[in-house]
């Protein structure tokens, strides 16, 4: 059997979908399985076995417009899918496999493509199932008939090849990070809006206490978008940073992130991409709900605000972002002291 799996477009969202993926390949031990992912996306499942082989979507580029997706249909028909399973919810995702003519295409029923569907599964009501996101995609393959039950838990695990700690390093190292230090890595950024970012100049104060009061490293990462907001934090903490926003391919973020003992972030893609590869994790919440996004398994201190508007789920916010600028610095540093004590304990160093 020949699968396709339509990945999710977006890097929290493709990590929360890693269990579904496993159950793909536990139903179907002997089956070819190809990812169609963004490149963002398949430069994240590059390396992982559970992916199989990896199909790039480059919308930016040959696959843009209509002319590029029906490059792309032609392409993945060459393939002789037999059956197409589609955790992004578009559309566009729907139309691209009816045009491929893969004979068996499975998705939930939304963004009005049902009738592109040979599986066109409801979507499940609040309640129907638990709330966290990877359980959205197991719920797909057991309506399909590709799981017998939904699990009780989930885990999620990114594989990390030798070579590519050994390249995070080096980076780190050319970057001006000390060896032996304790490494916290800070994502400021959140590509959905920025409704679920904190403050820049409190970044910049967490970071530097986190130096004076800590001894850690503290590591910048994000995307280049987030370049200016970066900048802002670097001269909130009086350089007391390691910059490496818009410097690192999603590819090496991984293996960058397990060099560091701690990461602080907002609900977003790298926040999910720390829990699956087991970093403690100070998460910041406002306009989403942790319970539902928050990564899988993780060693995770919630910080949130209850406010009467929250959650909203919006992108941008249309008041006074409340819900995060009642964060104070003070409650983000002692959960990191928290967890950075959990660690020592750990390893049996007293502070």
């Amino acid at each position: 059997m020949k699968i396709l799996v339509r990945a999710p477009n977006w890097v929290g969202d493709a990590v929360m979908s890693i269990p579904a993926l496993d159950a793909i390949r536990a139903r179907w031990p002997d089956a070819e399985l190809f990812t169609l992912a963004l490149p963002g996306i398949a430069d994240l499942l590059r390396g992982q076995a559970r992916a199989g082989r990896l199909i790039v979507f480059d919308r930016a580029g040959r696959h843009a417009g209509v002319f590029g997706r029906e490059r792309l249909a032609a392409e993945l028909r060459r393939e002789r899918f037999e059956a197409a399973v589609l955790f992004q919810n578009a559309f566009d995702a729907a139309w691209i496999t009816w045009r491929a003519r893969i004979r068996e295409r499975i998705g939930y029923a939304r963004d009005a493509r049902g009738f592109l569907l040979t599986r066109a599964v409801p979507v499940p009501a609040n309640g129907e199932i638990p709330s966290h996101e990877s359980f959205y995609y197991l719920e797909l393959l057991r309506r399909a008939g590709w799981l017998a039950q939904l699990p009780e838990r989930v885990e999620i695990a990114l594989r990390i090849e030798p070579a590519a700690c050994e390249a995070a390093e080096a980076k780190l190292a050319e970057s001006g990070a000390r060896a032996g230090v304790l490494r916290c890595a800070i994502a400021p950024g959140a590509a959905f809006g920025s409704a679920r970012c904190w403050l820049p100049d409190r970044y910049g104060k967490l970071a530097s206490r986190l130096q004076a009061e800590c001894g850690a490293e503290v590591i910048l990462l994000g995307a280049s978008a987030e370049a200016a907001l970066a900048r802002e934090i670097v001269q909130a903490a009086n350089g007391a940073v390691i910059d490496l926003v818009g410097k690192t391919k999603m590819a090496e973020v991984p293996a960058l992130l397990a060099a560091c003992d701690l990461f602080v972030g907002n609900d977003s893609g790298l926040t999910h991409v720390a829990g699956a590869v087991g970093l403690p994790i100070v998460g910041l919440y406002g306009p989403t709900d942790p319970e539902a996004t928050r990564p899988a398994d993780a060693r995770l201190e919630i910080i949130r605000q209850p406010v009467s508007c929250s959650p909203c789920f919006l992108r941008e916010c249309p008041v006074d972002h409340r819900c995060m600028t009642r964060i104070e610095v003070d409650h983000v540093f002692a959960a990191a002291q928290r967890l950075i004590e959990q660690r020592r304990r750990r390893a049996g160093v007293t502070s």
